[in-house]
């Protein structure tokens, strides 16, 4: 999947944390995400709230997705309030997708 795919994916589903999202189409979104709040912070000091307020629940819906596609629950986000969980998260997150079943 390409960035412009990913971008487009990520945004068309901006809610839907139905199921699944493949390694490309994640980290290309945070990599969208990343520079878009990079942008923010450049143009003004509320453009980084502005840009993190417009993202954050399609970054939300596109994490839950992946993690659907390493057949895990959604819930395991909660994990990055814990010390440490974070880690534990983005390993999730880094591991191959699973074969389709109907779990999601």
């Amino acid at each position: 999947m390409t960035f412009i795919d990913a971008v487009s994916t990520c945004l068309k589903k901006y809610a839907d944390f139905n199921g699944r999202a493949s390694r490309s189409e994640y980290w290309w979104f945070v990599l969208f995400f990343t520079l878009v709040l990079t942008a923010g912070a450049f143009v003004h000091e509320w453009g980084v709230l502005v840009a993190l307020a417009a993202l954050i629940l399609p970054l939300t819906a596109a994490a839950t997705r992946r993690l659907h596609d390493t057949n895990r629950s959604g819930w395991f986000q909660l994990l990055n309030l814990v010390p440490l969980g974070n880690l534990y998260v983005l390993y999730l997150q880094v591991q191959d997708g699973t074969a389709i079943n109907n779990r999601y």
